[in-house]
C-alpha cells in the first residue's frame, strides 16, 4: 500500500473467512469441498439429464437448466476461492480479483432472482392459459426472456462494480467475510457512499421488494385458478408442477432476509456469514434436490442420464 493525505491506495483485502481459529480449517476444508462437489455434480446433472430428454424440451425445463448453471455459477464465483485460501494459508484477495468476485457473485445472484420469476411467468400462463401456452410461451420468447434476465443481472452487477471501483479505502482492508461481497466493502470505504446506497436502494427494492411482489401476485392467481379446478387429482397434477419452484423461493429468499432485513447485532458479522452460506453454497446445493425429488419425469429423465439408457419409444 501506498499512503498519501492519509488515504490508502489498496492492492488486496484480507478475508477473515468463515473462523479464524487455525485448527477448524481441514473440517471447514473438508465440508465446503464436499457441499462444492456435490453442488457441480447435482446442477450439471440436472443440466445435461435436460439437455438429453427431448420430453422435457419445454418452456419449464428450459428454465430450470439455465437456473442449475446460474447456481452452479454462483457456487463457483465464492467456494473455489475459499478452499485455496485455506489450502494455501492465506486470507488475502488482490483488488482486482475483490472486484471481479463482487461482479460474478451480484451477476449470479441477480440473474437467480429474475429467473425465479420468469419460471413463475411460465406456471402462471401453463395453468392460467393452458390453450394459449404453446403459443405464448414460444421458443423464441423464451429465449428473449433469458436474455433479458442475463442483460439485466449484467446491469445490476456492472452498475455495483463500476461505482465501487471509484472508491477510496483507508487503513483498514479487513473484510469479515470468506468472500468480497458489496456491503462490507462499502464500510471499508472512506469515501462518500451516497451514490453507492442510492443505487443499493434502487437495486435492492427490484430484487427483494418488485420481483417477490410480481411472484407472489402471479400465485395468487395460479390457486385461484387451481381451486376452480373440479377433480383433486387435478387440483394435485397442477399444483404439484409448481411446489418444487415454491420451494427454491422459500429457500433463496428466507436466506436473503437473514442478511438484509434482520436486525444487527453485537455478532452481525457472523450473522451474516452464515446467511451466505445459506444462499451462496447451501441453496444452489439443495436445487439440484428439490427439483429432482419430487418430480417424476426429471427423475426419469436423471436415471437415463446415468445409467445411459436410451428413451423408449411411446
Amino acid at each position: 500500500m501506498e499512503t498519501g493525505n492519509h488515504t490508502f491506495s489498496v492492492s488486496e483485502f484480507l478475508l477473515l473467512g468463515l473462523s479464524e481459529q487455525q485448527e477448524q480449517q481441514p473440517l471447514l476444508f473438508g465440508i465446503f469441498l464436499s457441499m462444492y462437489l456435490v453442488t457441480v455434480v447435482g446442477n450439471l446433472v440436472i443440466s445435461l439429464a435436460i439437455g438429453s430428454d427431448p420430453h422435457l424440451h419445454t418452456p419449464m425445463y428450459f428454465f430450470l437448466a439455465n437456473f442449475s448453471l446460474t447456481d452452479l455459477g454462483l457456487s463457483s464465483t465464492t467456494v473455489p476461492r475459499m478452499l485455496v485460501n485455506i489450502q494455501a494459508h492465506t486470507q488475502t484477495i488482490p483488488y482486482a480479483g475483490c472486484l471481479s468476485q463482487i461482479y460474478f457473485f451480484l451477476w449470479f445472484i441477480g440473474l437467480d432472482v429474475f429467473l425465479l420469476a420468469v419460471m413463475a411467468y411460465d406456471r402462471l400462463v401453463a395453468i392460467c392459459h393452458p390453450l394459449h401456452y404453446t403459443l405464448v410461451m414460444s421458443p423464441r420468447c423464451c429465449v428473449l426472456l433469458v436474455v433479458m434476465s442475463l442483460l439485466l443481472a449484467h446491469s445490476y452487477s456492472l452498475t455495483h462494480t463500476v461505482l465501487l471501483a471509484q472508491l477510496s479505502f483507508c487503513a483498514d482492508n479487513t473484510i469479515p467475510h470468506f468472500f468480497c461481497e458489496l456491503l462490507p466493502l462499502l464500510k471499508l470505504s472512506c469515501s462518500d457512499t451516497y451514490a453507492n446506497q442510492c443505487v443499493l436502494t434502487y437495486w435492492g427494492g427490484a430484487l427483494t421488494i418488485l420481483i417477490p411482489l410480481l411472484i407472489v401476485i402471479s400465485y395468487v392467481r395460479i390457486v385461484a385458478t387451481i381451486v376452480r379446478v373440479p377433480s383433486a387429482s387435478g387440483k394435485w397434477k397442477a399444483f404439484s408442477t409448481c411446489s418444487s419452484h415454491l420451494s427454491a423461493i422459500c429457500l433463496f429468499y428466507a436466506s436473503a432476509v437473514g442478511v438484509y432485513f434482520v436486525p444487527s447485532s453485537a455478532d452481525s458479522a457472523s450473522k451474516d456469514r452464515i446467511a451466505a452460506v445459506m444462499y451462496a453454497v447451501v441453496t444452489p446445493m439443495l436445487n439440484p434436490f428439490i427439483y429432482s425429488l419430487r418430480n417424476k419425469d426429471m427423475k426419469d429423465a436423471v436415471g437415463r442420464l446415468l445409467s445411459r439408457r436410451p428413451l423408449q419409444s411411446p
